[in-house]
């Protein structure tokens, strides 16, 4: 397939994201509601991709976001500086000292385990990005000047307020005049469009944005919701997944936006919150790739499992153009992180292209 990517050489970013970067708190293995102490990490729906391409694909990426200029917000670019991504483009906000004006968001979120399911409790209302404007970043100078090959952004940031989802519409349109790849995760949370319009609200946004995306991402719930979109005979609680139903879903999805060169969903069967069977399907020029296939996957901690399916899919189209070697790296990704806690990747592309050519989980010394 021909992405037309922009060439490295006029361009500082191979891929930079715009959305919100939470501190989760994590309580290990423990709950929420009884810990004493919890570890932190750095985390966010659009972020997770980028940092996932820094770290274990060796990409040059940064992030578009706003803190509040405050002890936990550069704690923030703490961590996204140890990730190895770009941070000149955060927007940093005055606050008044207890959050009036704008504050961080936090993401309290335990792991789960066996017939105990993963758990979000997130505390990010007023944070500085959800009140960020276009005005607030400078996107002819981003996609312009410096030259961007790939912007991801997606429906969380998109839920947070009326300002983001302005800001998405003007940074997609901005980096679509430079002719930089737009991907987006449509990245569904009822919560979130509840106080803003609810799921008419979300299928108004995302039926606008997506008439600009290159590459959109997204699961079965994730369609329906905003896009409108169906998946025939599907049952979260049949022993097997409808294939069937959702290569119709993404091949309907292609036909009505024709302006998608990939469409891409992972299909995960959960059999408890610590074994789940998992894989992806990519649609591409007219075709339907599936990945490799991972069932009985043990997981530690799910949370961000997407996010790095949507990193490994980016890369291998990026960089080859092959829409099966694509979903193989992103399946293979997703996998590999789950296994490890905290959103991020901890995987490295050879750990990555072992999995994906078959490696088994013998030590190695």
């Amino acid at each position: 397939m021909n992405l037309n990517v922009r060439p490295e050489k006029e361009c500082k970013f191979d891929a930079v994201s715009l959305g919100e970067v939470m501190l989760r708190l994590d309580p290990g293995e423990g709950r929420i509601r009884t810990a004493r102490s919890f570890r932190a990490w750095e985390g966010g729906g659009e972020y997770n991709v980028v940092r996932g391409l820094r770290r274990c694909f060796g990409l040059r990426t940064g992030v578009i976001t706003a803190f509040a200029d405050n002890e936990v917000g550069m704690l923030l670019e703490d961590f996204i500086l140890q990730g190895g991504v770009d941070t000149s483009m955060i927007k940093w906000m005055k606050t008044d000292g207890i959050g009036r004006v704008c504050r961080n968001g936090l993401n309290f979120t335990e792991r789960g385990f066996g017939i105990r399911g993963a758990v979000g409790c997130s505390d990010r209302a007023n944070t500085a990005i959800s009140k960020a404007t276009p005005e607030d970043f400078d996107f002819e100078y981003i996609f312009g000047e410096l030259g961007v090959r790939w912007l991801h952004t997606g429906g969380i940031y998109a839920a947070l307020s009326e300002q983001s989802c302005e800001t998405v519409l003007a940074a997609i349109k901005t980096a679509k005049k430079y002719g930089t790849m737009v991907s987006y995760d449509l990245n569904y949370r009822p919560s979130m469009w509840n106080a803003i319009g609810g799921i008419e609200k979300a299928q108004e946004v995302n039926k606008e944005i997506a008439k600009y995306v290159d590459v959109m991402i997204g699961n079965e719930e994730d369609f329906t919701a905003c896009l409108g979109f169906e998946i025939e005979g599907n049952d979260e609680n049949l022993k097997e997944l409808n294939l069937d139903g959702y290569k119709k879903m993404i091949n309907h999805a292609a036909s009505v936006y024709p302006n998608f060169k990939a469409v891409a969903t992972t299909l995960r069967q959960v059999k408890t919150a610590t074994v789940n069977d998992w894989s992806a399907i990519c649609w591409a020029d007219g075709e339907i790739y599936q990945s490799n296939q991972y069932k009985g996957l043990e997981i530690m901690d799910r949370v961000g499992g997407g996010d790095s399916f949507a990193s490994g899919l980016i890369y291998g189209l990026m960089t080859t153009g092959d829409a099966q070697k694509a979903v193989n790296y992103g399946a293979a990704h997703g996998a590999l992180a789950m296994t490890t806690p905290g959103d991020t990747t901890m995987a490295s592309k050879k750990e990555v292209e072992a999995i994906m050519n078959g490696a088994g989980a013998r030590v190695k010394r």
